[in-house]
């Protein structure tokens, strides 16, 4: 498989290519295309989250813990006294970091479900309506988000069946068809419950009608 810092790099190559070619062609202000480019980053190293002890797992919970207390403050400023947001956004900071992190080492597996496209699509979706929902991302924006994320995380699956490919032996290594599978085939239960949580995601997501205006320019600019 590829490493942390393959994955990264390519991430952010096609990041910034995302970013810039959509602020030229004008889909997006460079305000905009700032975020895009760094949740291509970021869905570039996600499927490496079931990876215990590695650099990319403590990045994603580290990066995941910070994107969560930005997300606090921006919606209970308004409500909070300061000292009491303060203790809210540390507590969702630790809750993240501190409970959610080890329990999510304890039950994933690497290789799992993790990396597939059904967890590509399930972590595009979630992002999505995370944009549209709680942060008030005009839908075209929002999904523009969600599609970001899942070019990154789809650009990490491609890296590791590339790098399952022994072209020097003309071989197939034994981890060939392990990242860029639709589903986790050993764990049919856990690829049943994520795609009923993606399937609950879809009345929370922008319009379709928006995402395919955004298909359709994206197709213009391409050619």
């Amino acid at each position: 498989m590829a490493d942390f810092r393959t994955h990264l790099s390519a991430a952010v190559g096609g990041g910034v290519l995302l970013a810039v070619a959509g602020w030229q062609g004008g889909l997006w202000t460079l305000g905009e295309a700032l975020p895009l480019g760094a949740l291509t980053a970021f869905g570039g190293i996600l499927p490496d989250i079931d990876a215990d002890h590695s650099h990319a797992v403590r990045l994603i919970f580290n990066t995941m813990a910070v994107m969560v207390v930005a997300v606090g403050v921006l919606l209970l400023h308004a409500q909070l006294e300061p000292g009491a947001l303060l203790m809210v956004c540390g507590g969702l900071y630790i809750g993240v970091r501190l409970v959610l992190s080890p329990i999510f080492k304890r039950f994933s597996v690497h290789r799992g479900i993790w990396h597939s496209l059904l967890a590509a699509a399930l972590c595009g979706l979630a992002t999505s309506v995370a944009g549209y929902q709680w942060l008030g991302q005009p839908a075209w924006l929002a999904w523009a988000q969600g599609v970001a994320l899942l070019l990154g995380y789809c650009i990490h699956l491609l890296l590791d069946e590339l790098y399952s490919v022994d072209l020097t032996g003309a071989r197939l290594k034994r981890s060939f068809g392990t990242a860029l599978k639709l589903f986790d085939y050993r764990e049919p239960g856990n690829s049943l419950l994520m795609l009923l949580i993606a399937a609950s995601l879809l009345p929370w997501l922008p319009s379709w009608t928006s995402l395919e205006e955004l298909w359709a320019q994206g197709i213009t600019l391409w050619r």
